[in-house]
């Protein structure tokens, strides 16, 4: 090598990266600049949606900020609800009437910025989200102006709003045990029922999941059935109420019917399960005619239909009946209860087609061991109601009326 030749490094060279300068970040400008759209077009929102629709002001970049001038008319300090420095406005949502006249506009308002920029609905949720964790920090007044706000954004399908974004930041405990979310979640309920459906706000509910957890808005110590309709029956809602009640009542179902299934399954003593669930009836108020429909489907359910004929399945629904008979037979306790015994074994030889020959077979062995009264199936045979397949099925029994009442004229 020569002298005057300067050495080198073999090898890959290796590029020195550039990197990224960004622009200051300046919220306090951006805010003071929107605040100021609001000051020169006096808080019409038509004109200021335009301005800031024609605005170069970095929304990509302060997003959460443009949100916080428009709930609360200025900047927020980090972390809080408090004022920053800076400018302000007096046409924000806490600053309006508590009513949906006056709030409706910002709805409608912030829909036209969110079609333009679509961007800023993640903004928006988290600008909620802050705001609906700190709700202790608002008062009352302003509490039910934000729950008015988020109502309207739900009927007016605020785009791409999640319901999560909404619900899940109130369950907080705090927030909870303080008694702030029910009035909050009462007043949203509300005023979303004025133009939508219970099916409309259920469905909201689902999305939020939140429909099985209602319970969970009530402090620890109201957090009752009987306190859930209370409170909801004094707040005007009773649909939601009814809607509360039924929900209690199928999970009530649902467990009755999965206790009982682990019990036939399991091949438990018959007098065992017959205290079972004569004491699940007592504890879940159960009325007496769902039981027995319960102890129906239950039973069927458990019978194996895999026989190569007709006979086999038969066969073992008859065995099934007089296994469990002494069962049927303490819960079909009147009249009313075992013709609803004969219109759940109705409904289900109609709904299968394998079943309908078996109907006279089920009856008859339900006869036999005693569970179905001879006035019973002579009432459903004359003036039964249920018009499902009843033509077939009358006409399949017949035979065995016929015996019944030639064995009744003879004594």
């Amino acid at each position: 090598m020569s002298s005057k030749e300067k050495p080198t490094l073999g090898g890959t060279r290796i590029k020195t990266r550039k990197r990224n300068i960004a622009a200051p970040l300046d919220p306090a400008a951006f805010a003071d600049a929107v605040v100021q759209i609001y000051l020169d077009n006096a808080g019409d929102l038509e004109l200021v949606a335009k301005n800031v629709e024609s605005s170069d002001l970095n929304f990509s970049r302060y997003g959460d900020t443009f949100f916080e001038v428009v709930f609360t008319g200025g900047r927020t300090q980090p972390g809080t609800i408090k004022p920053d420095e800076g400018e302000r406005h007096p046409y924000s949502i806490v600053e309006c009437e508590a009513n949906r006249e006056a709030i409706l506009p910002s709805v409608i308002y912030v829909q036209k910025i969110l079609r333009r920029k679509p961007f800023l609905i993640k903004n928006l949720e988290n600008v909620m989200r802050r705001f609906l964790q700190s709700l202790e920090l608002f008062e009352e007044n302003e509490r039910k102006k934000l729950a008015i706000f988020t109502a309207l954004a739900f009927s007016q399908k605020l785009s791409g709003l999640p319901p999560e974004a909404v619900f899940q930041p109130l369950l907080k405990d705090n927030l909870v045990g303080k008694g702030l979310v029910l009035p909050f979640i009462t007043d949203f309920f509300k005023e979303y029922l004025v133009d939508n459906s219970l099916e409309d706000l259920i469905a909201i509910l689902k999305r939020g999941k939140m429909e099985d957890n209602l319970m969970d808005f009530f402090p620890s110590a109201k957090r009752s059935a009987e306190g859930f309709s209370e409170h909801f029956t004094k707040a005007g809602l009773v649909p939601l109420v009814e809607y509360n009640e039924k929900k209690i009542f199928e999970a009530k179902l649902k467990d009755m019917k999965s206790a009982l299934t682990t019990l036939i399954a399991e091949e438990s003593d018959i007098s065992e399960v017959i205290e079972i669930v004569k004491q699940r009836v007592k504890d879940a108020n159960l009325p007496d005619i769902e039981v027995v429909r319960i102890l129906w489907d239950v039973l069927m359910d458990a019978v194996q239909w895999s026989g190569k004929n007709q006979q086999q399945n038969a066969n073992s629904a008859l065995r099934q009946v007089k296994t469990w008979a002494k069962l049927l037979n303490s819960f079909c306790t009147s009249g009313k209860l075992e013709l609803e015994l004969i219109y759940k074994v109705q409904m289900q030889c109609y709904e299968d087609a394998k079943l309908m020959k078996l109907f006279p077979e089920i009856v008859r062995s339900l006869y036999d061991q005693d569970v179905l009264a001879e006035d019973t199936i002579l009432h459903w045979f004359r003036k039964g109601t249920n018009p499902k397949g009843r033509q077939t099925l009358v006409k399949s029994l017949e035979p065995f009326i016929k015996w019944l009442e030639e064995a009744e004229e003879e004594e």
